[in-house]
């Protein structure tokens, strides 16, 4: 059986379409976070938010986030992690100020836990299951996910409004890309 002109060109056009995105990718401002279930990778908004980007790769280039447990996760809202004592009170160590945007809380939309203060973001982090656009210009957006939603989805939920999670699942490893390729 023949290939049609037209099946050739729409393979022609896929292909470029594949070649031109994968080349596109920019290991310096994306990450790799490793779960139990797969790989999630992350694409960072430095034009959204250029100082929670620079500490988020600089906490990941200390291997900071390694091991670290979601400890805060609510179905159909999202998944917390980044504090080191897993209780959700700790950080780093250094609070960044805000970088609010016009950027929606969409699925799969990364963005900076905070205390009360809109300055108060440091290392904890939480990662949208669905559109949460009650968060929009109140939050600071610093990536999306852009592969790897489906291992998320399988992050272990907590309990109740709080979303605490008993034996919560962890980050196995996360990375820059511009490290690892």
């Amino acid at each position: 059986m023949k290939p049609t002109l037209k099946a050739l060109l729409a393979l022609t056009l896929f292909t470029l379409l594949t070649v031109s995105s994968t080349l596109a990718a920019d290991p310096e401002n994306t990450l790799y976070l490793d779960l139990k279930d797969g790989q999630v990778v992350i694409e960072l908004r430095p034009d959204l938010a250029p100082k929670h980007v620079a500490r988020i790769k600089e906490l990941v280039r200390m291997n900071f986030y390694d091991g670290i447990l979601f400890h805060r996760v609510i179905d159909g809202f999202m998944a917390q992690t980044g504090d080191p004592t897993g209780t959700g009170r700790g950080g780093s160590g250094q609070n960044l100020p805000a970088e609010f945007s016009q950027e929606p809380f969409n699925r799969g939309t990364v963005g900076m836990a905070r205390a009360q203060s809109p300055d108060s973001g440091d290392s904890q982090f939480f990662i949208c299951f669905a559109p949460s656009h009650f968060l929009d210009g109140q939050y600071t957006v610093w990536g999306q996910v852009v592969s790897g939603m489906e291992f998320v989805d399988k992050i272990k939920k907590g309990i109740g409004q709080s979303g605490m999670v008993s034996n919560p699942d962890k980050i196995i490893t996360m990375r820059v890309a511009a490290d690892v390729e």
